[in-house]
């Protein structure tokens, strides 16, 4: 073992224990590793290993107990995502640039504030008039539909109707193997209490949706990257991230790549779902941008038979972010479980969403209303991409459709510094790192298209440059 850039072995022994007392993989009162099996896996000497839990003793992370070894004696920290505590305190102002950070910013109100970084379509693109006629038809339902629990799984004919929707993508589902769920994110959340303990590892792509990172550490998992190409995971990286670290779970979108715009090729779908096989890994696959995609790409939960593969999505990005709903799509034994979950974690399931979805996409709206944002989304594309190559920037790959757009800054050009300077402005951009576990890619901006209309943003954007390249 190789202590990290500015650590000995004494203390990089020591963040390792530190990281589990944190993590909750070592309770107050627990047994620490002993002195032989931490020296074995970590590939240091016992003498090494002596000398760290002599400092931590002496810090009062550990207490020692003659002739029975060494035991846990802090209680570990409130649990923190990305350095922000979940108490709800107010983040401070130097806080580093990070997936919450992100997050706040989008979604902080402000007058006059331009957001070409969110991951939503703007409220003038959605089918408002629709969406109220489905409120009146739900107002005059029947009283159940206003004030009572639906069924465990979900409302029974959005489900049946989802099933068809799934059935025509290649995906078999029926609609007792559907599970509606408040949103995308919360889908995320119950098959991760479902299927992970802390201490799992979990494959993500590098870079990722940056939820993905939070929900991961939340549930005190492990995450490890894996790069993401143009047709998809770097298969040699996954084949050796299996074979190293035995991960539980790869969580992924397979089409529409969030944040690249990228889409899974066929036959990297079928090698990638051979080496989860080989590993028994199992596959979370995101499909919450299927519908911008005017020729569906290929879906591992259709190759699959949701075998390996867990399919989820919802209509937040479509739809509505207020009239919430998504749906996880699994093989029975597991529907039922993850069902279980959501029953323990938030007892019943809503009425009155799911209903305003089923007749937004049964009367004809949800259709109509899709053909016109793919067709806005595409002439919004062409525009966003030269406004960036007249800057300077250069795509990473041309998306198939979709609202985002992966670019890259010319050399030694700081995202997190452009973000900084353009927040100063009012423009709200999404910084390379924010969606990668590696930081590695600080050279890069995300760009929903969506919300690049306004020309002051790329005038604020040349401006950051122009400062970032005056002050090298």
């Amino acid at each position: 073992m190789e202590a990290p850039a500015g650590m000995t072995l004494v203390e990089t022994v020591m963040a390792e224990i530190h990281a589990r007392v944190d993590g909750r993989l070592l309770a107050a009162g627990a047994r620490a590793p002993s002195i032989r099996a931490l020296a074995e896996r970590l590939g240091v000497s016992k003498s090494t290993v002596v000398e760290a839990y002599d400092r931590l003793v002496a810090e009062g992370v550990l207490l020692a107990r003659p002739g029975s070894g060494f035991y846990v004696a802090k209680r570990a920290a409130p649990l923190a995502l990305m350095g922000t505590a979940l108490a709800g305190a107010e983040p401070p102002p130097d806080r580093a640039v990070d997936p919450l950070w992100l997050m706040r910013q989008a979604l902080e109100p402000g007058e006059g504030v331009l957001k070409p970084g969110c991951g939503w379509l703007p409220a003038d693109w959605m089918p408002e008039p629709a969406i109220r006629r489905a409120f009146r038809a739900l107002a005059r339902a029947p009283s159940a539909a206003l004030l009572d629990y639906d069924n465990p799984l979900g409302y029974p004919a959005l489900r049946r109707h989802l099933a068809d929707r799934f059935t025509a993508r290649g995906i078999a589902a029926a609609a007792d193997q559907i599970l509606l769920t408040d949103s995308g994110s919360q889908a995320i959340d119950l098959v991760c209490r479902y299927l992970l303990e802390p201490g799992d590892v979990v494959l993500l792509d590098d870079p990722c949706y940056y939820n993905f990172k939070t929900v991961v550490g939340a549930h005190r998992a492990r995450a490890v990257p894996v790069p993401y190409t143009p047709t998809g995971p770097d298969l040699a990286v996954f084949a050796q991230a299996a074979a190293t670290h035995r991960p539980r779970l790869y969580i992924t979108n397979a089409a529409l790549h969030n944040p690249t715009g990228a889409s899974l090729t066929a036959p990297v779908a079928h090698k990638l779902l051979t080496l989860a096989a080989a590993h028994d890994i199992l596959i979370v696959e995101d499909d919450i941008f299927s519908d911008f995609e005017a020729e569906p790409s290929p879906r591992l939960a259709a190759f699959d038979g949701l075998e390996r593969v867990i399919h989820i999505g919802s209509f937040s990005k479509t739809l509505s972010a207020a009239v919430r709903c998504g749906y996880v799509v699994a093989r029975d034994d597991w529907i039922q479980g993850i069902a279980d979950v959501k029953l323990a974690t938030a007892f019943g399931n809503a009425t009155t969403n799911p209903r305003i979805i089923h007749q937004l996409l049964t009367d004809g709206s949800y259709r109509r209303h899709m053909e016109g944002v793919r067709a806005r989304l595409a002439g919004a594309m062409g525009r966003t991409v030269r406004q960036l190559e007249a800057l300077g920037l250069k795509l990473w790959v041309e998306p198939r459709g979709g609202m985002f757009l992966w670019a890259a800054l010319p050399p030694g050009v700081s995202s997190v510094a452009l973000a900084r300077a353009a927040l100063e402005r009012g423009v709200v951009l999404a910084p390379g790192d924010v969606f990668s576990l590696t930081n590695t890619a600080d050279g890069f901006l995300r760009f929903n298209v969506a919300q690049c209309d306004s020309p002051r943003i790329f005038e604020v954007l040349a401006q950051a440059m122009e400062g970032a390249y005056a002050a090298r």
